[in-house]
């Protein structure tokens, strides 16, 4: 298929092609060349794999994987694609293997040779891995980890014994130990500027997604030309067109997580038959569908997965202690047997339901020529479920949400359902509301939406929205220039709650009043040149350390039963670092706040100096290689970073744990539509996924100080590269 590859000075692909088959071949083809490690990876974890070719580091990844029926959804999806768009997915793959028959050997499958033995063996992608790629990108980006944590907390306080933890209410616990705040892997930024509020009279659009940062990256710049369209923007290695980031020259658009409640946890009440299982739901014992999955382990000794699917859909948590939660105010009295049963969690996944992943709407999205375009492209939007900006050339600016939501009250979002009671049955999918169209400025950051029909979720980021809404509201004219100040902000309310509890604390020693003061004395800036950043580090660090030892919170460190591939979620530092705030208030609960404030205060003054913010918060990104024994990890440099986790420059730590950021802004995006050329975009990393290369993370200074670098449209500036022999024509 003919196809032309330019780069330009950041090494960044501008693929052009005489039609839209033959574009998105070469899309394929240049992605796995740019990214040919992360394509290789992310089609192992899409199709359950990962153990094949990492050894036991990759186990607990297949596990989850297989239970949640990833592969098998992302299999359906594609099977059920329109003539058109399944030509347009095939034409990619095979631009895909195509690239990896001729890209060099990746660094790190000789690192893993070196380390494991033997050789990594690859073979073609199938057809449906785009999906696949795609599927696991997303699949623990909803809520529905976020309610497996609810649940166990529930479960935990109530078997504890702690007479704090079992005389509270359920869902005050809940939101004590799952504040607002962002979850342990996503989060973002975005804001559009009408015409009205710039100096070009073009609205503007910018932004920032936050995700664990990983390396290489989980976003990749390109520019996508044929004769239909020539738009550019941020793909996923591995999954054809734009779907969350674009400009079209005439449309544009970007995305934030609406933190809605999409995937839904049931619990289900298992019982063995002579046969497999049943599942209790509404109308007794039925039948559950049971399948295996043999995962190899390189280095070790295969394993089956036993794979559960119920009504409601696949069991993706066992284990857990017979009727340790069957509760009798649960059931009606009767209807279910005392003994016998295990208890398990199930997970309705949008995709899984309904054989969709939204990928009929990629294509439109390319030939999007306005706001209105783009909103009609993600009519059929799936998962996750996102807050979209989009505007046009025309100066229509339109703010909305795309994908499928649950339709339950606010209550019935926070912990699992009940499999066996019908006012929990399945429903069909809550309807969105029409486009708004914006006339000033809008804001989207995760944040608790101001119009009720915008509310989809439970758990919302607090500061980060309004923080952005006071610096837009700033100046009355904005140029793409200016909006450095916006994404580089590092003010952090938190903070500012946080030091309500040092106020009027008394008995402190000299040397812990004078880190209080200097604290208050604080303009709440996580600036990398800031010392009271570092202190207010220090301090936060120290009260969880001694907020995690607390009864009521040993107490949840009870075994979570969701596998190892949920941790993050489980984990007691990240959890109470994030709820300081609300747990040193909580004297009913046995915690003696001011005692463990003055504590760490005086802990903290005992310590040699400790330097500036950004003398240790430094970048850490995650590697797949860094779970494998004994091998070398790709590394980058270590550059101060200002911010934190819930700035708008987010560079979020694990306090107590590790200063340094494992996850941050992904991408930095300004669309300009008045001249596409004035656009910038940046990545933390590069455009190769090749340590080798020179572009692997040569705009990790850049991207340091919160900057971008710039889009360039003009053909001529840009340089054409040799393809091998037999490519691209």
């Amino acid at each position: 298929m003919p196809f032309e590859v330019f780069r330009d000075a950041w090494g960044v692909p501008h693929v052009r092609a005489s039609d839209e088959l033959a574009l998105a071949h070469g899309q394929g083809w240049v992605t796995a060349r740019d990214r040919t490690w992360q394509v290789q990876t992310d089609r192992w974890r899409a199709e359950g794999r990962l153990a094949e070719h990492l050894g036991e580091a990759g186990v607990a990844w297949d596990v989850v994987a297989h239970r949640l029926r990833l592969p098998d959804t992302a299999q359906r999806a594609y099977a059920a694609l329109g003539d058109e768009d399944r030509a347009w997915v095939d034409a990619y793959t095979a631009g895909v293997n195509a690239g990896l028959a001729s890209a060099p050997r990746p660094v790190e499958v000789d690192e893993l040779d070196r380390v494991l033995g033997g050789t990594t063996l690859d073979d073609p992608w199938p057809a449906w891995a785009p999906l696949g790629v795609f599927l696991v990108d997303h699949a623990l980006f909803s809520t529905f980890p976020r309610v497996l944590w609810h649940d166990h907390v529930v479960r935990a306080a109530r078997h504890s014994g702690h007479p704090g933890l079992t005389d509270v209410d359920p869902l005050d616990l809940v939101r004590l130990f799952d504040p607002a705040s962002d979850g342990p892997s996503s989060g973002s930024n975005a804001w559009a500027l009408h015409g009205a509020r710039t100096q070009s009279g073009a609205p503007l659009l910018a932004g920032d997604p936050h995700r664990v940062l990983e390396l290489p990256g989980p976003y990749q710049q390109i520019r996508l030309a044929c004769p239909q369209y020539d738009v550019l923007g941020l793909a996923f290695p591995g999954v054809p067109g734009l779907p969350h980031f674009g400009h079209t020259g005439g449309a544009a658009w970007g995305i934030t997580n609406a933190a809605a409640h999409a995937a839904e946890v049931y619990r289900e009440l298992l019982s063995r038959v002579d046969h497999g299982w049943e599942a209790l739901g509404p109308d007794g014992f039925e039948p559950v569908e049971r399948t295996s999955a043999h995962v190899l382990v390189r280095g070790g000794e295969p394993l089956t997965v036993d794979v559960l699917e119920t009504a409601r859909g696949p069991v993706v948590v066992r284990g857990m202690p017979p009727g340790r939660a069957i509760d009798q105010d649960d059931v009606t009295t009767g209807a279910v047997p005392q003994v016998g049963l295990e208890e398990a969690r199930s997970v309705r996944l949008q995709p899984r339901v309904e054989a969709d992943l939204g990928f009929a709407s990629l294509r439109p999205l390319l030939r999007a020529r306005t706001a209105h375009d783009v909103a009609a492209a993600l009519a059929g939007w799936v998962d996750p479920v996102n807050r979209v900006l989009a505007a046009d050339a025309d100066g229509t600016v339109l703010a909305f949400d795309a994908g499928l939501v649950a339709d339950r009250e606010p209550d019935d979002r926070q912990l699992p359902l009940r499999a066996w009671d019908p006012a929990h049955a399945p429903r069909p999918w809550r309807a969105l509301t029409p486009p708004r169209e914006v006339t000033d400025v809008a804001v989207d950051a995760n944040e608790w939406p101001t119009a009720a029909d915008r509310d989809h979720g439970s758990v919302y980021a607090p500061d980060r929205a309004v923080r952005l809404a006071h610096l837009l509201a700033e100046r009355p004219v904005w140029r793409v220039a200016d909006l450095i100040d916006v994404h580089g902000d590092t003010h952090w309310a938190g903070a500012g709650r946080l030091l309500r509890h040092v106020v009027d604390l008394d008995g402190l020693s000299p040397a812990g009043g004078a880190v209080r003061d200097h604290l208050l004395a604080w303009d709440l800036h996580m600036d990398a040149e800031s010392p009271q950043a570092a202190l207010l580090a220090d301090l936060r660090a120290a009260l969880v350390v001694r907020l995690v030892a607390e009864p009521v919170v040993v107490a949840l460190a009870a075994p979570h039963h969701a596998g190892p591939a949920f941790d993050a979620w489980f984990s007691l530092w990240g959890r109470v670092g994030a709820a300081l705030d609300g747990l040193l208030g909580r004297a009913d609960l046995g915690i003696d706040g001011p005692a463990h404030v003055r504590a760490a205060l005086e802990e903290v003054a005992a310590r040699p100096d400790g330097g500036t913010w950004g003398g240790r918060h430094t970048v850490l990104p995650a590697h797949v290689l860094a779970d494998v024994p004994g091998a070398h990890v790709p590394a980058v440099p270590a550059l101060p970073l200002g911010g934190d986790q819930d700035t708008v420059r987010c560079t979020g730590t694990v306090p107590g744990v590790t200063d340094r950021a494992f996850r941050g802004s992904v991408a930095r995006w300004v669309w300009d539509l008045g001249d596409r050329s004035r656009s910038r975009w940046g990545v933390p990393f590069g455009t190769s996924g090749d340590p080798r290369s020179p572009h692997f993370a040569d705009q990790h200074p850049t991207w340091a100080v919160a900057g971008t670098v710039e889009v360039v449209t003009d053909w001529e500036r840009l340089t054409p590269e040799a393809l091998p022999a037999g490519v691209g024509s």
